[in-house]
Order: structure tokens, then sequence, then C-alpha cells
């Protein structure tokens, strides 16, 4: 069992060793309306990286590139014992369609502008931010072949697109010999459970290590909201606050408030926080690699850390597991009926390989 960030992971395929946890960064700078400012992110980033933590994520547009820039400040002095994770895809320049997207063009900008904001020649991992749906396949592995040949890259992985696509995209780079994905950083929580379908289960079979993102839900998990936020959430548009951003992002309803009362429940049975709980549940995933956590303050991220010495019973994670089991879909769902089973395999019995 893990008890520190200095218990090292593999990520995904690759040799590349990660703390258990990564600090996630896009609540360093205050551009946004509701970040961290740099002291206190700076406080976060020390006790990280002070307790053994060494991987690092951000994004060229997180906090309009606050965010990668107070990050440069920060590994300044010791970049070499950390890994840094950042992001292309999103536009950086209002009115310019060719700002954002997974084109050449705009990769190659992007990793120019993130190297100088985090004042580094090297970005250990390049993320695809999410998939635009206009750029062909060939174009986004044979660019990022470029860019891990060219040494300013290291890794390359993806987020937010779907199965389908990451199997295409992983395919042709191995028939290729470009360099492949070795991490997929999708949403993944007790109550955004839906990846489990396919995701997941693509990034095991392929050699993607998981981060999942948002482990606390938006914040729904740690038990900060209740059925009157609930109802106040269907008077709330979409607005700058963290508040109205979970309100509208359909995270906050019933079902998840149910969820969150279960991970209280149980945090009181292991004196631990609703925290602690929810991001202990997604390590427990022998696919996820490290979730990716943020913290606005000090204390949030104190007590986040301390989710990696929190052990789960099988009976503690059976209803956890129930409390938000997502529905079977097509074709699993079809393919799991006895009759069709009893088709596949003639009556007997298989093992299977998930």
């Amino acid at each position: 069992m893990m008890t520190a960030l200095d218990q090292y992971r593999l990520l995904g395929r690759s040799g590349l060793r990660i703390s258990p946890l990564a600090l996630g960064t896009m609540t360093f700078g205050t551009e946004w309306g509701w970040g961290a400012d740099p002291d206190e992110a700076r406080r976060i980033f020390d006790l990280y990286v002070d307790r053994g933590g060494n991987f690092i994520d951000t994004a060229v547009n997180y906090t309009n590139g606050a965010s990668e820039r107070l990050v440069g400040e920060f590994a300044r002095d010791k970049r070499d014992r950390l890994v840094l994770a950042t992001k292309f895809t999103m536009a950086r320049d209002s009115g310019n369609p060719n700002s954002g997207g997974n084109h050449r063009l705009n990769m190659v900008r992007s990793l120019e502008q993130s190297l100088r904001q985090l004042e580094t020649d090297r970005i250990d991992l390049l993320y695809l931010h999410g998939w635009d749906a206009t750029t062909q396949p060939d174009e986004v592995m044979r660019a990022l072949d470029d860019l891990v040949r060219s040494g300013k890259v290291q890794y390359v992985g993806i987020c937010n697109t779907p199965a389908w696509r990451i199997s295409q995209l992983q395919t042709l780079a191995e028939l290729r010999g470009w360099s492949p994905f070795v991490a997929l950083q999708i949403e993944y929580n007790l109550v955004e459970r839906t990846v489990e379908h396919e995701l997941i289960p693509l990034a095991a079979a392929l050699g993607l290590g998981v981060l999942p993102w948002s482990p606390l839900g938006g914040g729904v998990l740690t038990g900060k909201y209740t059925r009157a936020d609930l109802r106040d959430s269907q008077e709330r548009g979409v607005g700058a606050t963290r508040a109205s951003i979970i309100a509208s992002s359909g995270l906050l309803n019933a079902r998840s408030l149910d969820a969150a009362d279960v991970v209280r429940t149980i945090a009181a049975e292991l004196g631990a926080t609703s925290s602690q709980v929810a991001i202990a549940w997604t390590l427990a995933n022998p696919a996820v690699a490290s979730p990716v956590i943020g913290a606005r303050t000090l204390e949030q991220a104190e007590d986040n850390f301390g989710a990696v010495s929190i052990s789960l019973s099988p009976e503690q994670m059976a209803r956890l597991d129930q409390a938000t089991a997502p529905e079977p879909i097509f074709p699993g769902r079809f393919l799991r009926r006895p009759m069709v089973e009893q088709l596949i395999f003639g009556g007997a019995t298989v093992a299977r390989r998930e």
C-alpha cells in the first residue's frame, strides 16, 4: 500500500516514474477569478515537492498563462527532479482560428509558448487537450512524433477524446513507428463513471496510464454541497464563480449528493476526510496511474495529499461502487446475457480477459 508521494508508479507503458498524485495547477493564479495567488500557489507547490511529489500538471492556457509562468518560476532550481506535463489545443488568441486546435501549426506554436512560460527547454509529457474533430489523425501523430524526435517533448498523452479515436491514433502510431501515447487524462470520479465503459479498458489494453481529473467531482464529493444547493443550482446560470461552474456542469444532482453521503459515512469510519476517501477510491483502480489534484489553499492541498495513506476495505469499496454504478451499455450489456454467453462459449466456463 502507498503511504507517501515518493512511492512512485510507472506511467503507462513508459518507464517514467511519477508520484501517485499529480499536482494540478489550474488553480495557480487569480486571473480566472477563483485561483490561488502567487504566494499561496508557492506554498502548495513547495509542500508537494518537499513530500517527494514530482509530477506537475498544467496547460498553456490555464489562468491565461499564469499557471505555466508560476510553475516555471517555482521549478527553476529543481527542474531535473520534476516531470512537467502541459497541454496544447485550446485557443490562446481570441478571433484567430489557428491559435487553437490539434493541427501542426497550433501544436508547434503552443509548445513554443509553453517552453517560454515554463522557462524550460523541454516538456516531459505533452497532452493533446481535447479532440477538435477537424484535424486528420496522421497529421496529429506525425507532428507529435516530430516534437519527440526534436527533443523538445519526451512523452505524449491525450485528454478528453472518444475511445474509438484514441484507438485509431494509437494504432496508427504503432504501425508507423511513431511515438505512442503513454497517458490518458479523463474526468473520472465517483459521480462520473461512464469512462469505465470504454476509455478505461482501452487505456489498460493499449498501455496508457489513466490520470483522472476532478477526482472530487468538482467538489461535490467533499460534502460541501447540500440539497439547498441543488435547488439553488436550478436557478444559477453559467458564471465565473466555482459554484456556478459546478452547477452548470451537471455534477450537482440528487444522485451525486447521495454518493457524497456514502463517502462521508465511510470517511467517518476511517477517521479520514471525504476528500481523502474519494481520491483513494480512484487510486484503487489498477488502470489509474495518478489522479490530478488541484487546490486553492494550502489546507486543501494538505488534506488531499493525505489520500495516499487511506486504505479502503473490500466492503467499503463495494459500498462506494454500488452508490454510483453506471448502467451497462451496448454491446457489453448484450454480450453478458446468459443466452449469448452460452452461444459464444458453447456452454463451457472460460476465463475472461477483460
